[in-house]
């Protein structure tokens, strides 16, 4: 069993182990990169359907306005690798980006491939390393200083170690967990894993009966008691037992895990009106076409399938005409449209969440450096901490800076070690 030595050695050839290993190596540190897969980048081939959404062309203010929690605490990685940063790094490198609705970041060529080759481009030129098929299974602090890591094929020992491995979601891509079960083993304390951006299940007898439709410039709105969760405007899907969409997994961002059961989910169909505009509106109809059906006035309010489920569930009679509706039954359906509501249970599976909430205690970490406090020489980086962020590109952004941060300090001590 051979022992290979490098200066600096990053555990996860992700987004987030990417970036570390190219900045250590620009740093001066001899870097290797170690990925349990066969290629480098696996989950960026299925990011933003294909595409990759890599970042999001946002500046650091509008940018930490999209992370629910602990935002303060990245502001030194996005300083050090802004969006922009990101932007020039892969252009620089073969993979030209374009800027999309929402300021949402993707290569021309809307081929997640090229921006992986980007950032291999990248490593190539800066002398990064890296193996792939290595799964490292264990790891220990050596006593003169230092790391060593056990692989199946032998051992690689370096003197700062990045750990990057990722979080539990889509495990298929090499996200299993791993990089917990080092945390634990090097006693760095952690946080309970949860799924984020995640589709919402729901309890209500109808459900699957509108799986397909899009709802576009809705209100999304989740309240407990008297306060408000989430709510935000734009646009949802209806699945066969539940919510996706925009919405839902942004609204899924800010609710407590476990789901409560005083949890109230509602959407609002007609955010443009008040209330008592869409009172007005229906009395305008009464008063110009009062022999009009309510199915009929339903189809020009709404998409044909939420009408008839609207009706259904306010229990009157689509075939009523306009000018028959008592004021109960006009209240009945002004309080639907404003507020329909869905009866939001649980989650899918934390494997189906785009990214992991949970993880490494951010309040263990150095935000300047990513290192782990009181702990010569061990970086965390990526999914695998405990921060994360909306749809968008946010999160790989948070990924590639804290990568980068991690890198780059890494390699400053591992050279600094040598002089000592």
């Amino acid at each position: 069993m051979s022992t290979v030595y490098t200066e600096v050695a990053v555990i996860g050839g992700g987004a987030a182990g990417m970036a570390a290993g190219l900045f250590s190596a620009r740093a001066g540190a001899r870097t290797l990169i170690l990925e349990r897969n066969e290629k480098l980048g696996r989950k960026l081939y299925i990011t933003g359907k294909g595409r990759c959404n890599l970042t999001n062309d946002a500046t650091l203010e509008e940018f930490l306005r999209e992370v629910p929690e602990h935002p303060k605490f990245l502001y030194s990685a996005l300083s050090f690798l802004s969006p922009q940063d990101t932007m020039r790094l892969v252009e620089d490198h073969g993979c030209p980006v374009k800027v999309e609705r929402g300021r949402r970041v993707f290569p021309v060529s809307d081929k997640a491939s090229d921006v992986t080759k980007a950032w291999q481009r990248a490593l190539s030129e800066a002398g990064c390393e890296f193996r792939l098929n290595s799964r490292v299974t264990g790891i220990s602090e050596e006593p003169e200083g230092g790391f060593r890591l056990t692989l199946p094929d032998g051992a690689v020992r370096a003197q700062c170690l990045v750990i990057a491995t990722g979080g539990l979601s889509y495990p298929s891509t090499g996200s299993t967990g791993d990089g917990y079960a080092f945390a634990e083993q090097l006693r760095v304390p952690t946080q309970p894993r949860r799924p984020s951006l995640i589709p919402l299940l729901t309890a209500d007898a109808w459900t699957g009966e509108l799986q397909g439709l899009s709802l576009k410039n809705v209100r999304l709105t989740a309240a407990r008691g008297k306060k408000t969760v989430y709510t935000e405007l734009g646009e949802m899907l209806f699945t066969h037992d539940g919510i996706s969409g925009p919405l839902a997994l942004e609204m899924s961002c800010h609710l407590p895990q476990p789901l409560p059961d005083d949890l109230r989910v509602s959407i609002d169909l007609k955010p443009g009106l008040t209330d008592e505009q869409l009172r007005n509106r229906f009395q305008r109809e009464i008063a110009e076409a009062g022999k009009r059906t309510l199915k009929t006035l339903m189809e020009a309010l709404l998409p044909q399938r939420m009408g008839l489920l609207l009706l259904s569930v306010s229990g009157i009679d689509p075939a009523a005409r306009l000018n028959q509706l008592t004021a109960a039954q006009r209240e009945t359906l002004c309080g639907l449209l404003k507020a329909f509501p869905l009866a939001v249970f649980g989650t899918h599976p934390i494997a189906e969440a785009v990214v992991t909430r949970g993880g490494v205690d951010i309040r263990s970490l150095d935000p300047a450096t990513m290192s782990v406090k009181g702990r010569d020489g061990l970086f965390f980086a990526g999914e695998l901490i405990d921060v994360d962020a909306h749809t968008g590109g946010y999160n790989l952004q948070i990924a590639f800076s804290t990568g980068a941060l991690a890198g780059h300090h890494a390699a400053l001590r591992a050279l600094a070690s040598l002089n000592e």
